[in-house]
């Protein structure tokens, strides 16, 4: 899929049509873990200088099984450096399928709240709610959002990010 088909590029245009004043930077990389994002994060924090940080990362880290402690610590860096330089910061959580056994995805999924809570960050639990079950919203591996999801996630996201965007 276009990079700017992505809900990203759609923020950016929402943004645009609603006439308020901010740019969107989108400094994802397709299969990064929080391990990745965080050593590359401080730099784009100091060039971009950002008024909201949406951290939507850590599907990858569970994709591959990697501890969840080691997931917040990453998460918990990122969030805490956004605050640090004065940014409001979105956290956006993702879910793994029931296959990574219950303990794990329990795990997983309470950690994006316990993340929350303890920054005081507004949360969106779950980027893909009302469609993960879809398959016609995936691409063919059935993990991976496809095109027509674009919008839902969206839209998922922006119920979290407009309250910030009026402070």
């Amino acid at each position: 899929m276009a990079r700017e088909r992505g809900w990203v590029a759609l923020l950016d245009e929402r943004l645009k049509r609603e006439r308020l004043d901010y740019s969107v930077v989108n400094a994802s990389i397709s299969g990064e873990t929080t391990s990745g994002g965080r050593a590359r994060f401080k730099p784009l924090l100091d060039k971009h200088r950002p008024a909201i940080v949406v951290v939507e990362l850590g599907g990858n880290d569970g994709l591959r099984g990697l501890p969840v402690a080691q997931m917040k610590a990453g998460l918990s860096s990122i969030i805490q450096d956004s605050k640090s330089a004065g940014a409001r910061v979105l956290l956006v959580g993702v879910r793994l399928p029931p296959n990574y056994g219950e303990d794990y995805t329990t795990a997983f999924a309470s950690a994006y709240r316990e993340l929350a809570k303890a920054h005081g960050t507004p949360l969106v639990p779950f980027i893909l709610e009302d469609f993960a079950g879809k398959p016609e919203f995936f691409q063919p591996d059935r993990l991976h959002p496809n095109e027509a999801a674009q919008p839902l996630m969206l839209d998922r996201v922006w119920s979290g990010l407009k309250p910030l965007l009026n402070r």
